[in-house]
């Protein structure tokens, strides 16, 4: 099965590559100031995974930190659009008229042009509140995307089980059932609070709460990619 491999192949880089991407710009705008002709680009003592100290957003967008972002990005985002292809003839190959084959494809591809057009915009500022809502809509529209399309894969999988269980780890792919599921209850959840302007909301301040969510979702969300490269056998 080429496809299988290809798609293991890809896989892995889908989560490494977003993975440097996030992090090597959290680690310029914390640790190597000198690099950001303005200074109030900086940040200082954050780890946001945990204390929220700052978003993703406001690592990536300050030069020099969006040229690491925004090409590697926009090429994870040409990887998604290949990976949901390998995988629509996967499913093909086993399931040739699967009830879930061009959903899957369609929320896939839609995910990665998402993701696309939030790094070409990210850093481009308009004092629109217009402009403001569209972005806030081409981040939500690629969180739910993403997950659709992951939700659907593995349940189309795990529906024909059987005649796939040479070629992957069944209990990988329960793993990526139980990722998906959780990242699912927390986007229903979260995405009201993320969604709300400002930082705080009845009182409470929410600001630490969105940017520490977002940083350790995205990791989520990149992590079913590690599990496929896990769960396909190699053929």
């Amino acid at each position: 099965m080429e496809h299988i491999n290809k798609a293991k192949l890809i896989s892995i880089w889908i989560f490494i590559l977003p993975f440097i991407a996030v992090n090597t710009c959290l680690i310029l705008v914390t640790q190597f100031h000198s690099l950001f002709p303005n200074q109030v680009d900086v940040i200082h003592n954050t780890f946001p995974y945990i204390d929220g100290g700052a978003s993703i957003s406001r690592t990536a967008r300050p030069y020099p930190s969006w040229l690491v972002f925004k090409p590697l990005m926009i090429f994870t985002s040409f990887l998604l659009v290949k990976y949901w292809m390998y995988n629509r003839e996967i499913i093909s190959f086993f399931s040739r008229d699967h009830k879930n084959i061009k959903k899957i494809f369609f929320f896939g591809v839609a995910s990665a042009i998402f993701l696309t057009l939030h790094s070409i915009f990210l850093g481009i500022k308009f004092d629109n509140d217009l402009y403001k809502l569209f972005r806030r809509v081409i981040l939500l529209s690629f969180i739910i995307f993403e997950i659709v399309a992951q939700a659907y894969l593995v349940s189309t999988l795990y529906s024909f089980k059987e005649n796939i269980s040479n070629y992957l780890n069944l209990n990988i792919l329960k793993i990526k059932i139980v990722l998906v599921s959780i990242l699912i209850v927390v986007a229903v959840i979260s995405i009201p609070i993320i969604s709300l302007p400002g930082d705080e909301f009845m009182g409470i301040t929410l600001k630490f709460l969105k940017h520490g969510l977002e940083w350790n979702y995205f990791l989520g969300v990149i992590t079913f990619y590690l599990l496929t490269f896990l769960m396909w056998k190699k053929n």
